[in-house]
């Protein structure tokens, strides 16, 4: 397992993605997949206070609950990073992203002590603001999680599919007020780069995007760094199953060129599609911890087995430069 740092904490370098588990995954399978991941070292699991509430009969809750059992049960206490997320939950059982909860003050502060109850948690590692929500100002969310920390229950803030100037306008609230700033970004990001013009199918979702990235690195040059979590690295599937195509925003001619690039590659490090894929994401500049979803064993040992691979400089370089 390789380790990284989420500003000074020492975590896995590869993610675990909880969305699933206590639901669409079986609670079996979901407390071994888990147990598999710590077994190998893992050390940082993510989830969201609204998982999964689009599958029929889900309330939004059940990753949250599973997780908190899984705790429990194993005895796992501070060795492993839980995050968790709030604001897209939303207000009416059914409902979709247009009636989630958002992030005013009060829904923040009930959304984070109702997570950590399920969690089984007094402080919650890490808690990203989920989804934008234009409907409040950016100040008085920023002003809520500055509370969550002040009073302990919170350790770590992010943020999660907001615009760059929103960003911005957080970290700019934060200095001024004299506030923790949100620190860890949440965002999709894959070795495929879509075209910026199409959106993405997926909806509330946004990608770690060219000018973001240069958001990061400019922030990391006046000393304010931003640790950086990618989620659907994998693109469900779709670098390897013929069932999972890609979608339409990467229908474009450099999505050709850099799966020569990355096939030349997997041939010859003897590794496959997605695992070089992880290890180039893992080896990124600014670097990148990728959020991984599995459903099998299978699929979390080819991931953990990521950790392993080691591109050389050359590969790094002929897969970026791919286009």
């Amino acid at each position: 397992m390789r380790y990284t740092t989420v500003n000074g904490r020492t975590v896995s370098a590869l993610c675990l993605g909880a969305m699933k588990f206590g639901s669409t995954t079986d609670a079996a399978t979901s407390a071994a997949l888990l147990d598999r991941f710590v077994e190998a070292g893992g050390t940082f699991v993510d989830t969201a206070d609204c998982y999964q509430f689009w599958v029929e009969g889900g309330q939004g809750h059940e990753s949250e609950t599973f997780l908190g059992r899984w705790r429990r049960e194993r005895g796992v206490t501070d060795e492993v990073v839980i995050a968790t997320k709030v604001g897209a939950r939303p207000t009416v059982p059914g409902a979709g992203l247009e009636a989630q909860e958002g992030l005013s003050a009060e829904v923040v502060a009930t959304a984070a002590e109702r997570s950590r109850e399920r969690l089984g948690v007094d402080a919650l590692d890490l808690l990203y603001a989920h989804r934008e929500d234009p409907g409040t100002p950016v100040e008085e969310t920023v002003g809520a999680f500055a509370e969550l920390v002040a009073e302990g229950t919170v350790r770590e803030l992010g943020i999660s599919n907001h615009r760059t100037w929103r960003l911005e306008r957080a970290r700019a609230t934060a200095q001024a007020r004299g506030w923790p700033r949100p620190r860890v970004l949440q965002y999709r990001y894959s070795y495929l780069q879509p075209r910026h013009d199409a959106p993405l199918e997926s909806t509330g979702h946004r990608h770690l995007t060219p000018e973001l990235l240069d958001f990061v690195r400019a922030e990391g040059a006046q000393g304010r760094e931003y640790a950086l979590v990618a989620y659907t690295p994998l693109l469900t599937g779709a670098y390897t199953r013929p069932d999972r195509p890609l979608e339409y925003a990467y229908d474009h001619p450099g999505t050709t060129a850099r799966l020569a690039a990355l096939d030349g590659v997997a041939e010859e490090s003897g590794a496959t599609r997605n695992q070089v894929v992880l290890a180039w994401l893992m080896d990124h500049e600014p670097q990148i911890i990728p959020l991984v979803g599995v459903s099998t064993t299978a699929q979390l040992d080819e991931a953990l087995e990521a950790t392993d691979l080691t591109l050389t400089a050359e590969q790094h370089a002929r897969l970026t430069a791919a286009h």
